[in-house]
C-alpha cells in the first residue's frame, strides 16, 4: 500500500514566537509538515505558488496585507483549506468570522504557553483539525442575494409550540452563514451549538444577527425561549440545555466534561431538546468532522421529531452528518440550500396531520 505523503502547512503569522510554537507541534504530527513560513499577507502572497502548500494556518492582524485581505485574494485562484489561528480580541473576532464566512475552513485560538490544559496536549487538537482541514473541501463565500428565498412564514401560535436546533463544527460558519438568513422572523426559536473556540461566539452572533430576519444572541443561562429568536451555544467550559419553565421553555448552561470531545456539545443540546419538546422539534446537523449530534439526533427521531442531516456534496467535511446517516438518525440527507426550507416544510407537514395541530 502506497503511503500518503504529510499534508505541507504554510504558517503564516506576524507572531516569531506563534510560528515555532506552531511548526513545533506540527512536525511531531506525522500527517503533516511544514512548507513555510510568512510573516505577512505580502510575503505569504509570494511563496504561494513555489511552495504550493495543502493547507495554510493564518494569522489575521498582520502588516502590508492582512489575513483578511490575503484570504479573499488566494481563494478566488486556489481554494486552499485554510484555518484562522486568532487571538480572542473585541477586535479580531469579528474579522475571524469574516474570514471563515469567506471560505476559511475553521478557527482556532492561538496556542497560549500558560494554557491550564497544557501546550502539548493544546497542538495535538490544533494539528488534528489541521488534518481534517487539509482533507476537507473548502467553498468559497456567496453572496448572499440568493438567501432571500421565500419560505411561507408560520403563524405565531404555532412557532410558539415548536423549537428548531442546529448543529454544526468544521465549515459550519460558512453553512449557517447561509442558512439563518432563509428563517423568517416569526420562525419557531432556534437553539444551535457552533463548534468554535470561546470568545468568537458573541461576535458570531452578533454578524449573524446583522443579516438575519431573526434575532441573534449569544445565549444566557435562564433566557426564556421565544418565536422569531437564535440562541447559540457560548464556546467554554458549559454545555447548553434546554429546560421546562412551567409552560415556556428556558436555557440552562450547565457546567461538564466535554461530549464527543466537544463542549458545549450538539449530542448534550439535542438529547434536551429531544425530552422537552418531542415531536414538535426539528434538527439539522451540519457540516462538521466526527460525530457529534449524531446520538442526539437520534433521540429527536425517537421522540418523534423530524431529523435533516447535510449532504456530502454540499458538506466542507462530511464527517458528523454522515455517522448520523450511517446509524439511521437522519431521516432526511439534504443540500445546504434547502435546509431552512425543509426544515419550516415539518411544521406545516406536521399541522396537516389529523388531530396534531397547535
Amino acid at each position: 500500500m502506497t503511503l500518503r505523503r504529510p499534508y505541507r502547512v504554510l504558517i503564516v503569522d506576524d507572531s516569531a514566537l506563534i510560528r515555532r510554537v506552531l511548526a513545533e507541534g506540527i512536525e511531531r504530527c506525522p500527517e503533516l509538515e511544514v512548507a513555510g513560513f510568512a510573516s505577512n499577507g505580502a510575503q505569504a502572497n509570494d511563496l504561494l505558488a513555489t511552495l504550493q502548500p495543502d493547507v495554510i494556518t493564518l494569522d489575521l492582524e498582520m502588516p502590508n496585507i492582512d489575513g483578511l485581505t490575503f484570504l479573499r485574494n488566494y481563494l478566488r485562484k486556489r481554494p486552499i483549506p485554510t484555518i484562522v489561528i486568532s487571538s480572542a480580541t473585541n477586535g479580531n473576532n469579528s474579522m475571524a468570522i469574516q474570514a471563515v464566512e469567506a471560505g476559511a475552513v475553521d478557527i482556532i485560538s492561538k496556542p497560549r504557553l500558560n494554557a491550564n490544559m497544557g501546550l502539548a496536549h493544546m497542538m495535538r487538537d490544533v494539528c488534528d483539525r489541521i488534518v481534517t482541514a487539509a482533507k476537507s473541501r473548502p467553498r468559497l463565500g456567496q453572496v448572499r442575494a440568493d438567501v432571500a428565498q421565500s419560505i411561507t412564514p408560520i403563524s405565531s401560535a404555532v412557532s410558539s409550540n415548536w423549537i428548531f436546533a442546529i448543529g454544526a463544527s468544521t465549515g459550519g460558519i460558512q453553512a449557517l452563514s447561509q442558512v439563518l438568513p432563509k428563517f423568517p422572523a416569526g420562525s419557531p426559536p432556534i437553539v444551535l451549538v457552533q463548534h468554535m473556540p470561546e470568545g468568537f461566539t458573541k461576535s458570531f452572533a452578533d454578524r449573524m444577527d446583522m443579516i438575519c430576519p431573526m434575532d441573534v444572541v449569544e445565549a444566557k443561562h435562564d433566557d426564556l425561549i421565544r418565536a422569531g429568536c437564535i440562541y447559540v451555544a457560548p464556546g467554554g467550559d458549559k454545555h447548553m440545555v434546554i429546560e421546562r419553565k412551567g409552560t415556556a421553555l428556558k436555557v440552562s448552561l450547565n457546567k461538564g466534561e466535554p461530549v464527543c470531545y466537544s463542549r458545549p456539545s450538539v449530542d448534550v443540546l439535542f438529547q434536551s431538546v429531544a425530552a422537552v419538546s418531542g415531536r414538535r422539534s426539528v434538527c439539522a446537523l451540519l457540516t462538521g468532522m466526527g460525530r457529534d449530534g449524531a446520538d442526539g439526533m437520534m433521540a429527536i427521531r425517537r421522540a418523534g421529531g423530524t431529523t435533516i442531516a447535510q449532504n456530502k456534496e454540499t458538506s466542507v467535511v462530511f464527517g458528523m452528518p454522515n455517522v448520523a446517516q450511517q446509524i439511521g438518525a437522519a431521516m432526511q440527507m439534504a443540500p445546504l440550500d434547502q435546509i431552512a426550507a425543509r426544515m419550516m416544510h415539518a411544521v406545516g407537514a406536521r399541522q396537516r396531520i389529523p388531530g396534531d395541530q397547535s
